[in-house]
Parts: C-alpha cells; sequence; structure tokens
C-alpha cells in the first residue's frame, strides 16, 4: 500500500472547479514529481494534502495517509499531523520564515508545538537539524536572522523546520524557482538525500521538467485541475502520449529564430568598472573595510546584439547592473552609452536615460496596483522632453501593448488583472514604448512556466529584429541564455571569469566555474 494515496480529489472555490478527479500516490523513499503550468492545480493538490485549503474551498475524494483519510480529521486532528507526519516546504522562503525571529527559533518552534520538550533540548534538535541541511554551527549560529542568509541557506532553514520531526511526507512547492543553478542544484541534492537517508515520500512540485529530471522516481503531469499522464519517470519521459506532455517537452527546448544584424559599432561600453560598499568596522577603534563587489569590469555590447551574464548569486550581476543604468557611484571605471557618459544620480541627462530601459524580474512588484496599465506602460514618458498627450498618448501606449501581443482594450485593466506572463509583457510594452535603444532584461523569465517562458522568447527576438534593440539578459537559468544571446559573460566574485560567443561557451567551457555552473544546470533529455 502507498504511503500517501490521493483518489478523486475534486476541489471548487466559490463553486468554481479548480481540481478535477486528481489521483496520484506516493510511496516511502520515492521522490513523485507533479509538473504542470501556472493555474494547473499543482499548488492546490498540495494545499489540500497539508488541509490548507482557502476559505470557500469544498472537496471531495480521498487523501489516505497509511489507510487514514486525513480529509475525515479534526482541525485538531490535523494540526497534530501536520509538520510532524506530513510538513511541507513552501516556494518563498522569504515569506515563509519571521523575518523577527532567529532561525534557530523558528526550527525549535516546529518540535516544541509538537513534542513536551524544554528549550534546550528543542534547541538541541534544531542545530543537528540545521548541521543536517548544511548549515553548520561555526557558519550558521541559531541567532541567525533570515535576512542575514542568502537564497539558498534560507530555503535550507525552511527545508530544516519541514524535516525536524523527521515526517513521512514532504511536499516541497516549487522549492528551487529563482534560485541560481549551482545553488538549484544542491538543494535538489539535499532533497533526494533526506529521501533516501529517511525513507519519506517527497512530493516535488515544479513548473519546469528539467528541475525533476534527474531527482524524481515517477511524475504526473497536471493540466486544468487534472492529472493528464502519470507513470515512471522514465516512461513518461519516453512516451509523452498526451499533447501537453509533449508540449511541455518541446517548450523546455524552445529557441526562438533570431536575425544575425550585429552592427560594428559599439552602443554600450563598459571599461575597468569598480563599485565597492563600506563595511562595517572590525572593532570601535578599527577603520572601515571595502567590499568589492564589482572588480574592474569590461565589455561591449554592440547595436543589435544580445549579451547574457550569468553567475550565482552575489557575484554581483545586480550591482553591475545598477551602476550601468546610472542608479550608483563608481569607484573607478566608466560606463558610456554611444559614447556618452552615464553618470549616477540626477546628473544623468534624461535623454540618454531615456535610451535604456530595464524589465525586472517580478512584474508585479514592479508595477503600481493602484493605476491602469494606460499609466503604467506610459510612464517613461517623463523622459522625453516633448511627450506625448491626450489621444496621441493612449495611441502610442495601444501601439506599445499590440507590439507585445496584447489588445489596447487591456490599457484600462489594473495589473492585478493579468497572468504573470501577461504581466512581463506589459513591463516589456513599458520598456519599449520610448524605443529606447538597450534593454536590460534582469531575470526576466525565470519564474515563468516553460510555456510562456517560450512565447516571452519568441517576443524579444520579434521586437529585436523589427527595432533593432540590443539586449543585456541576466540570467540563472543557462537554457534560456543559450536560446537568446549571442554572447555571454560568466561572472565570479565581481571578475568577467569567462566571455565569448554563447555556442562556443557552452561547448567548450576554458574557466572551472564555467564548466561548474554547466554541470550544475539541469538538463532535459529530449531523445525519443
Amino acid at each position: 500500500m502507498s504511503l500517501l494515496e490521493i483518489r478523486d480529489l475534486g476541489v471548487a472555490i466559490h463553486g468554481t472547479p479548480v481540481l478535477r478527479d486528481v489521483a496520484m500516490s506516493l510511496g516511502a523513499g520515492e521522490v513523485l514529481g507533479v509538473i504542470g503550468e501556472s493555474g494547473s492545480g499543482k499548488s492546490m493538490t498540495a494545499l489540500a494534502v497539508m488541509g490548507l485549503l482557502p476559505r470557500g474551498a469544498e472537496a471531495r475524494g480521498e487523501i489516505l495517509l497509511d489507510g487514514t483519510d486525513l480529509r475525515r480529521l479534526s482541525e485538531a486532528q490535523r494540526c497534530a499531523i501536520r509538520g510532524r507526519e506530513v510538513s511541507m516546504v513552501f516556494q518563498e522562503p522569504m515569506t515563509a520564515l519571521n523575518p523577527l525571529q532567529t532561525i534557530g527559533a523558528q526550527v525549535a518552534e516546529t518540535v516544541r508545538v509538537h513534542r513536551a520538550t524544554g528549550r534546550r533540548e528543542a534547541e538541541a534538535i534544531a542545530r543537528a537539524t540545521l548541521d543536517r541541511v548544511g548549515l553548520p554551527a561555526e557558519r550558521f549560529p541559531l541567532g541567525r536572522y533570515p535576512h542575514e542568509l542568502s537564497g539558498g541557506q534560507r530555503q535550507r532553514v525552511v527545508i530544516a523546520m519541514a524535516i525536524a520531526l523527521r515526517p513521512r511526507v514532504l511536499v516541497a512547492d516549487e522549492p528551487t524557482t529563482a534560485l541560481d543553478v549551482t545553488t538549484q542544484a544542491a538543494i535538489l541534492r539535499l532533497l533526494r538525500r533526506l529521501v533516501d537517508e529517511d525513507g519519506l515520500g517527497l512530493m516535488l512540485i515544479s513548473h519546469d521538467l528539467a528541475v525533476v529530471a534527474d531527482t524524481a522516481d515517477r511524475l504526473a503531469i497536471m493540466r486544468g485541475g487534472a492529472v493528464v499522464e502519470a507513470g515512471t519517470a522514465e516512461e513518461v519521459f519516453r512516451e509523452r502520449r498526451h499533447p501537453y506532455t509533449r508540449a511541455l517537452f518541446a517548450a523546455s527546448a524552445h529557441r526562438p529564430e533570431r536575425l544575425a544584424r550585429l552592427a560594428r559599432t559599439p552602443l554600450l561600453e563598459v571599461r575597468d568598472l569598480v563599485r565597492e560598499y563600506r563595511v562595517a568596522r572590525p572593532g570601535f577603534f578599527g577603520g572601515h573595510d571595502a567590499f568589492r563587489a564589482v572588480r574592474g569590469v569590461s565589455f561591449t555590447i554592440r547595436h543589435g546584439e544580445s549579451l547574457g551574464l550569468v553567475g550565482e548569486s552575489g557575484c554581483g550581476k545586480s550591482t553591475l547592473t545598477r551602476a550601468i543604468l546610472g542608479l550608483e557611484a563608481l569607484q573607478g571605471g566608466s560606463v558610456a552609452l554611444e559614447g556618452e557618459g552615464v553618470h549616477a544620480g540626477e546628473h544623468m541627462p534624461r535623454a540618454l536615460r531615456a535610451r535604456m530601459q530595464v524589465v525586472f524580474q517580478d512584474p508585479y512588484g514592479s508595477f503600481n496596483p493602484r493605476h491602469r496599465v494606460a499609466r503604467l506602460v506610459a510612464e517613461p514618458f517623463h523622459l522625453l522632453d516633448d511627450p506625448p498627450r491626450g489621444a496621441e498618448r493612449r495611441e502610442a501606449v495601444e501601439a506599445a501593448l499590440e507590439d507585445v501581443g496584447l489588445a489596447p482594450a487591456d490599457a484600462d485593466k489594473f495589473i492585478h488583472e493579468f497572468s504573470g506572463g501577461q504581466r512581463q509583457r506589459i513591463a516589456i510594452a513599458r520598456a519599449l514604448i520610448i524605443r529606447p535603444k538597450l534593454i536590460i532584461l534582469d531575470e526576466a523569465v525565470s519564474a515563468l512556466d516553460v510555456q510562456v517562458r517560450a512565447q516571452i522568447l519568441d517576443l524579444l527576438a520579434d521586437l529585436s529584429a523589427r527595432y533593432g534593440l540590443s539586449y543585456l539578459f541576466i540570467s540563472h537559468d543557462l537554457t534560456v541564455v543559450r536560446a537568446i544571446t549571442d554572447r555571454v559573460m560568466v561572472m565570479q566574485a565581481g571578475e568577467i571569469v569567462e566571455e565569448g560567443r554563447t555556442e562556443a561557451v557552452f561547448a567548450a567551457p576554458a574557466h572551472p566555474y564555467t564548466r561548474a555552473l554547466l554541470a550544475a544546470a539541469p538538463v532535459l533529455e529530449l531523445s525519443a
């Protein structure tokens, strides 16, 4: 008998069906990969297992843990099981953790809720669990706070909270989204090791087949609230019986058609760029030390070129981006756009700033939710000396929306009315509306489903061909960088350690760090 078995699970929220006859099972010591796009029902299935369905939800069917139907238990009984027998790792660790509590207190809390233990015993268990997930005491004392850790380290704390009591079932909902490839690989190895050591059953939820390719034993493909294909990972990868499964595989390998129309003239020139930060003094009488986040970086982007920038979190990518945009002062070097120097702050001319635009990773967070799309897309007009007004302004907004595949009527909607992929299109429309020469894309597709990601990459390739745009494409997803860029730079500890034509670097990486990144990247075997 399976450790966890879901039978004919249906969920409706305020009468609207979101899950339809979902059936899947999970054995001890097994990894079940649950794959599907946003809205497919993956997370709702996980919440149903945990007994955390939202208000207004009505459920039917069975969720059996060792033969006991969890749906028939009282809330008090579910609370006793939740965290002890069945635990969950959420997608965003920073929101899953309490910023006001230390990591030791948060892991120990899980123990004290379910066991009649004293503070010292709970802290001892917390310490041993943090050690187990790769956060040793000498570097990560119990008194650390979440904001003092990196994204991957915070995710390890969340995993420690989930496994502190050695549960039998662990549900991991997109545990590696937005993590760089080496951190992602480390988290997946950690989860696999916990499965092998403890014999727990792991339900690994992801929108990306490549992420679970080397980890899952069995797969369940979900679409529209239902399981459309299921089987062993080998069977699903080989047979791909359902059209949606085949579409996911195709989208994972998608590479947009791009026209090579590179000009010889440089657009952006970065020379010996240095950016330092002062750090806290080691003592009362000591002087301030300097942390050099960017160390003498130099490169050029030509007109019509797409340049990729890859590297782990903390390597200096974001600092370099802010310096290029003129948002931070430099301690050395220079940045020039079409021969004109870029200066930080108010000294940067508006006309120069108008030639550079940026698309951020989180489109929802980069928009004011109180304003309609028409106002959001028109924001860059303030950089023009003579911006369009009235009907001309409205026509420009509608044209920008049509350029990115949206309808003119979308200008009257609010940003919360759109999906993640549509919001990213709106962000691109905002960057495009004043016809810049360079668009910086900062992890612009990292959180999107593979099919939506493929559509956005096609859109970017089309816009570049139509308007001669140049891109600086910053991403931790090496598959995306390979698909959309002409050249790639690899950044480590504030330095560019390798640079060259994208295909040449991917085919024969010269630097050990580049080889390590490529080895860590999830690879989906697409052969029949």
